[in-house]
């Protein structure tokens, strides 16, 4: 009987280690998820780069098919309308979730014509500020050049990490469209913003 109490003391003392490396190891997972999807676009681009330098517009559907799918575009989406994404109706909200979408791949993938072998190094995760969420920290190093954090807000949904805000030189990606998008729609309403980002879309801006 003592034995038996004495195990299940050791169960509860241990318990709280048990969570913690299981914390430890899901938040190392999100960063392996960054890791792997960098390197796989970067490795793709490169074996590709002949015919991505003939064809510039090839690497939209690179980045579609291999970076996109770990973004939630529509909480991205959420986080730059702020309290105006209430305002539009589900239909207006599909539109606004599409169109931002394009935005972002097409600034994504231009960033990346211009890669030429930088060095991107991973930092020790941090714990974001809600359960279940955390920031997947790395710095772009370049010869010669300070290096650029970049870091990638994520969270589980429980079918794995998904981001939801980039981080770049300590200027959030959703932080710097929501006073942008609140200015359209203040003056133009929320089919002005859709008409906005169609538009971006076709001059191919970002």
């Amino acid at each position: 009987m003592a034995s038996r109490r004495h195990f299940l003391i050791g169960l509860l003392a241990l318990a709280p280690l048990f969570w913690s490396l299981g914390a430890q190891a899901a938040q190392d997972e999100a960063t392996a998820l960054v890791k792997r999807t960098a390197e796989r676009m970067l490795s793709t681009l490169e074996a590709r780069r002949a015919e991505v330098d003939r064809n510039p517009s090839l690497i939209y559907g690179m980045v579609e098919s291999i970076v996109a799918p770990h973004f939630d575009f529509q909480r991205i989406t959420q986080g730059a309308l702020g309290q105006y994404w209430r305002q539009a109706t589900p239909a207006q909200q599909q539109r606004l979730v599409d169109g931002f979408k394009q935005v972002l791949i097409r600034t994504y993938a231009r960033s990346l014509l211009s890669y030429s072998g930088e060095e991107i190094r991973y930092l020790p995760v941090k714990p974001g500020s809600r359960p279940s969420t955390v920031t997947v920290s790395t710095e772009v190093r370049e010869p010669g050049a300070a290096p650029i954090p970049v870091d990638y807000r994520m969270y589980n949904n429980g079918n794995g990490w998904k981001v939801y805000d980039v981080v770049i030189n300590n200027a959030s990606l959703v932080g710097n469209y929501r006073s942008s998008f609140a200015n359209e729609i203040r003056q133009s309403g929320v089919d002005g913003l859709i008409a906005k980002l169609v538009d971006m879309n076709q001059k191919g801006q970002g």
